[in-house]
């Protein structure tokens, strides 16, 4: 996988197999003449070549085809089509640059479209504020395949954020990311049939709710990596339903995403001050819940930022809806630690923990969880040599923590 202006690459190894997913940046490459595009392309082309601030952008029903990306440098500007069924921007034709559409600009609204096939990324919005991103479809049509384009709706470097009624299918890295932002609503959204149903990456302040994450390789994910200056937390995850995430990985070979167990319902990693409640998480194969440490990827020391806390820690798993998962987990490994603990018949029990401590901190990492049906530690520190089923320490209880407010007009609909 490439750089993708989030840090180096990390190649996940041990046990878990974790994920570390790189984001994405980079100037497009040089375009050819769109002489195969419709009049209605180009013209929506030249619009957002000429757009000004206040401007409103209308992109009639229709499948509109292209073959070079689209970009926005201006502030202030919607672009608004019929319906994500409706208005389809399809760059199943496209020749060139790295995404199907790429904003560098704030007070950005897209909504009610689609982008189909794109070669690269779908949607990559970078360095805004206010941002709303509401019913956007975007999909790699022919299902999950490693050719797919990495990201589906993809804000990095962003602030004040409201990701709503959209829908992500097919990427090959992640289907909706959000990356060192701060101050994000993700909220009744579906991803489906993408290595990485959701990802937040890096992120303060941000809220996750009422999505709808299933048939990915992994549901939700909550990572902090280590090259970025920018560490992430106060990450709330609830009133989600997160089920049946056990499509085998599609990521490119080599690359950090291909490492992600299928079977994994949440999986937080190296964040801090992260609660996880009301949701229902059912039959995710390897595990409904993972918490892990960087240590378990084998990232290399060299690579840190100095902000950087390789521990999760102050982590609340408390009142959500858990059933079946864990019954089939993805590599030998896994399955090794499923029948050394609980026989070929047995299920890894709900949260899987990696072990990873800091053994200095006062008060232990604080992961505490309540309506679970149980713990494995693997015992990472240790070379996973005395992995066992442990509750011990988890019983506790941590504050709730403060709802994500983005100071809008209307804060139910951004």
């Amino acid at each position: 996988m490439a750089k993708r202006g989030r840090g180096a690459g990390v190649r996940l190894t041990g046990l878990l197999g974790m994920v570390a997913v790189l984001a994405g940046c980079g100037g497009e490459p040089a375009e050819p003449a769109a002489g195969g595009e419709s009049p209605e392309a180009a013209q929506l082309r030249q619009r957002l070549l000429d757009a000004k601030d206040g401007d409103v952008i209308e992109i009639p029903a229709g499948r509109h085809a292209f073959e070079r990306g689209l970009s926005l440098r201006v502030d202030g500007v919607t672009l608004r089509g019929a319906g994500q069924d409706k208005t389809v921007l399809s760059f199943a034709g496209q020749q060139a640059g790295a995404e199907g559409l790429l904003v560098n600009a704030s007070r950005f609204t897209i909504e009610h479209l689609a982008i189909e096939d794109a070669k690269g990324d779908g949607l990559k919005v970078v360095d805004g504020e206010f941002i709303t991103i509401r019913g956007v479809r975007v999909e790699w049509t022919g299902g999950p395949d490693t050719g797919n384009g990495g990201y589906g709706i993809y804000p990095v470097k962003t602030r004040n954020v409201l990701l709503e009624d959209s829908i992500a299918i097919g990427a090959s890295d992640a289907g909706i990311y959000v990356g060192q932002s701060r101050d994000v609503i993700v909220r009744n959204n579906r991803a489906e049939f993408n290595v990485a149903g959701i990802e937040v990456e890096n992120t303060v302040n941000a809220d996750v709710y009422g999505n709808l994450a299933t048939n990915n390789t992994g549901g939700v994910l909550v990572f902090n990596m280590p090259a970025l200056e920018q560490p992430g937390g106060n990450v709330r995850v609830f009133k989600n339903r997160i089920v049946g995430n056990n499509t085998a990985n599609f990521g490119a070979k080599g690359t950090p995403v291909a490492s992600v167990p299928a079977g994994s319902g949440v999986v937080v990693n190296s964040n801090d001050d992260v609660e996880i409640f009301d949701n229902d998480i059912a039959d995710n194969q390897t595990a409904n819940i993972i918490i892990s440490s960087v240590y378990s990827t084998g990232y290399s020391d060299d690579s840190r930022s100095a902000s950087f806390d390789p521990y999760p820690e102050r982590i609340s798993v408390h009142g959500n809806r858990l059933s079946g998962g864990g019954d089939a987990p993805d590599g030998f490994d896994l399955k090794a630690l499923k029948v050394a603990l609980f026989g070929l018949g047995g299920r890894l029990p709900d949260v899987l923990w990696d072990g990873y401590a800091n053994a200095k901190l006062a008060g232990g990492p604080q992961i505490c969880l309540s309506g679970v049906s149980g713990v494995v530690n693997a015992d990472g520190p240790s070379g996973y040599k005395n992995a066992r089923e442990d509750a011990s320490g988890h019983d506790c209880t941590l504050a709730p923590l403060p709802a994500v407010d983005l100071g809008r007009t209307d804060p139910d609909r951004g």
